[in-house]
């Protein structure tokens, strides 16, 4: 049986339990499985099948679950696509994956670009005008485990995102050794938090669904907020759960009440450097995979309060999925020496769409498995087995780097960028700081009597690219360093200086107290000179987990409550004063002179001033 199929098992057994909480919507097993199955009849009429990609561009919600298994029901291979990435970018996606049929909601689908495709859009409960009644899926057109279950696009070094293909038989492996390694029942109450188009997505749903379990998809609001998201995971009795990697280290340093229900947190995506601490409620479980290999290739818990200088491993292989660290040759080299970490066993996906080359460069024939067909993946990762034979993530071979979980290409940055008619040349780099996040850096060649400016530079990015791989500063440079062999030096670009990086206005000082507060705050927060108070807080480097950040300390420091929607929509240092002036105020005019002096007299130093 496929995903699909164990589903409808779940529903043939209890119809009436919950499948889905979007937010009060509440979708059971029973809704879930005919809304499917109407849209699966709709799609074949229209031409899905077996091998067939159909598009899914959709927010999270219950709507996108309907119809990744609708599109799976017609027995055809869905690609989810973030509805909030650039247009030019959704459009490439749905070119590169050659979909004829692109399901959406009604209420996003002029995000949609036009093209030879066609939109089913779904009503917010999943529904849509269909004339007939659903029937079954013919014999004739069911998937069966090698078939295509979907397609993810990752980041691509030619300047294009590169198709992963994934089968059913992939998807069965990670559904059944999930469930299998956390003990999921149908009373387990999980929660889907990744973007539509991030492979954790894959992992966060199937498992589950064919446990008869429940999924709660994460309110947009809640998603940065470490307190809240804490609050509303205990509210709703969340057993087990997949954040990423820093917000997961942020919900470990959190006090957790008695009674919490949650047993598991799942985390990975990114270098995880913190263990977590001794009497926390529910176990950490460290996750690697790349998407290739089907989400999760190696998982193992993480020792609460263990006193170590290495940072914690990323575990061991998964059931029927094998782990090797090899040379250049492919040889393994002995335990403990570092290598390249290469990946084989049922997980190993298809390879690229439409790109053999690629594929046959990066999926090669597996030397150790003793099968003809089997093959390896090279992850381009460097690792070594440690004595207990954990494994211990060293860091990349290349320049692909992980922001904030997303893997990124550097080169595809950069040729993005080389496209702009200011440009003449430049080259993205990728810069560690200490509290382990990663910065995007930009080193520009300007074109002759060019003029550059950063918001035309992030704007241009920006319809092209998403906002993660959008560098967080740009530096000015009269040529680029090259190497004997003709490659760019990057241990000679120079580092960002007020000399060197390119600034779009003259600098404005802060003038209230709450805008020097901010400022200040802001050069910590992001690691720069200086903040005007024109500056945009995103168009300096600031992203929705930066947000989340600054929120929180407005609230410690003023006991007011940004929203991070009201950061997106009022995003300078002046702006965010003047809302931050606006809470306090209007808190204050709520009450009484006495009581508002009583307050001021107990709260934060940044209130009282």
């Amino acid at each position: 049986m496929c995903i699909q199929d164990l589903i409808r098992v779940q529903t043939n057994a209890t119809p009436d339990a919950i499948a889905i909480t979007d937010g009060a919507r509440k979708i059971t097993y029973g809704q879930l499985d005919q809304r499917a199955d109407q849209l699966a009849s709709h799609l074949r009429s229209l031409g899905a099948k077996r091998e067939v990609p159909v598009g899914l561009c959709m927010r999270r919600s219950s709507s996108l679950v309907i119809g990744a298994l609708g599109i799976l029901r017609a027995g055809a291979a869905y690609v989810p696509m973030d509805p909030t990435s650039p247009n030019h970018r959704l459009g490439m996606l749905l070119e590169d994956s050659e979909v004829r049929l692109v399901v959406t909601q009604r209420n996003i689908a002029a995000q949609v670009p036009s093209g030879p495709w066609r939109t089913i859009q779904l009503d917010e409960n999943g529904g849509f005008a269909f004339q007939g009644s659903p029937n079954t899926v013919a014999e004739d057109s069911a998937a069966k485990p090698e078939n295509l279950a979907y397609i993810i696009f990752t980041s691509g070094s030619s300047g294009r995102p590169k198709g992963v293909q994934i089968t059913h038989a992939n998807l069965l492996n990670l559904v059944g050794w999930h469930n299998r390694a956390f003990q999921i029942t149908a009373a387990d109450k999980a929660t889907i938090h990744a973007s539509p188009g991030f492979d954790a997505a894959v992992w966060e749903l199937w498992p589950y669904l064919a446990a008869g379990a429940s999924v709660h998809i994460v309110e947009d609001e809640l998603r940065t907020s470490p307190e809240r998201l804490r609050d509303w995971m205990v509210a709703s009795g969340i057993t087990i759960s997949f954040l990423p990697t820093a917000l997961a280290e942020a919900m470990m340093g959190l006090a957790w009440p008695a009674g919490t229900s949650l047993r598991y947190l799942l985390t990975g995506a990114d270098t995880l450097r913190r263990y977590p601490p001794p009497g926390l409620p529910f176990a950490l479980v460290n996750n690697y995979g790349p998407t290739e290999c089907t989400v999760v290739a190696t998982s193992g818990i993480v020792p609460a309060g263990a006193q170590s200088e290495m940072l914690p491993s990323i575990g061991r292989a998964i059931e029927n999925v094998k782990t090797y660290v090899v040379d250049e040759n492919l040889s393994r080299v002995p335990d403990g020496t570092s290598g390249e970490l290469v990946i084989g066993g049922a997980g190993v996906g298809r390879g690229y769409l439409n790109l053999p080359e690629l594929t046959a460069q990066q999926f090669v024939a597996d030397p150790f498995s003793g099968m003809a067909a089997a093959r390896l993946y090279r992850t381009g990762d460097l690792a070594r087995v440690l004595p207990d034979g954990q494994i211990a993530f060293l860091g990349r071979k290349d320049d692909q780097v992980k922001i904030r979980g997303y893997r990124v290409e550097l080169g595809e940055i950069t040729a993005v960028l080389n496209r702009h008619a200011a440009v003449e040349s430049s080259v993205v780099a990728a810069s560690s700081e200490s509290s382990g996040e990663t910065r995007l850096l930009a080193y520009i060649v300007a074109a002759p009597a060019a003029a550059l400016s950063t918001i035309e530079l992030r704007d241009y990015l920006g319809t092209q690219l998403p906002e993660y791989m959008i560098p967080s500063a740009f530096v000015t440079i009269a040529k680029l360093p090259i190497t004997a062999n003709g490659k760019v030096d990057r241990a000679a670009l120079p580092k960002p200086t007020p000399d060197n990086m390119l600034e779009d206005r003259a600098f404005e000082a802060p003038q209230s107290e709450i805008e020097t507060w901010l400022a200040n705050f802001l050069t910590s927060l992001l690691k720069i000179n200086h903040v005007s108070r024109d500056d945009n807080f995103f168009n300096l480097g600031g992203h929705s987990l930066m947000g989340a950040q600054l929120i929180a300390k407005v609230q410690q420091t003023f006991d007011v409550e940004l929203s991070l929607r009201g950061l997106f929509d009022h995003p300078t240092v002046r702006e965010i004063s003047s809302e931050i002036e606006n809470l306090i105020q209007a808190k204050l005019n709520a009450l009484s002179d006495e009581e508002a002096r009583r307050i001021l007299e107990s709260s934060p130093s940044g209130l009282q001033a």
